[in-house]
């Protein structure tokens, strides 16, 4: 009888062991999960401003605001007339 009882004292602390391993494995693949989770949003983010970004800057192809912004920037084109400074310093 009092070794049934060890047996099965034994077979339960077992089990609360094998348990307690499995639900400690469970949190630290939930924890993973999480920052995976915040890295992923974050990027989304990231996407969600640079899509506003070429949506803006598609709206104002055609504007000649910026068509003049991109050939001095880029072209380095001026108007005519235009005085020209240099700096030499940079």
């Amino acid at each position: 009888m009092k070794m049934k009882k060890f047996l099965k004292t034994i077979f339960i602390v077992a089990i609360l062991i094998y348990v307690s391993t499995i639900f400690i494995d469970q949190q630290k693949s939930l924890a993973a999960y999480k920052n995976e989770q915040k890295v992923l949003e974050d990027k989304i983010q990231q996407q969600k401003e640079y899509k506003e970004e070429l949506l803006t800057t598609k709206e104002n192809l055609s504007s000649p605001e910026y068509i003049e912004e991109i050939a001095r920037d880029k072209l380095d084109m001026y108007l005519p007339n235009e005085r020209v400074y240099i700096d030499v310093a940079k």
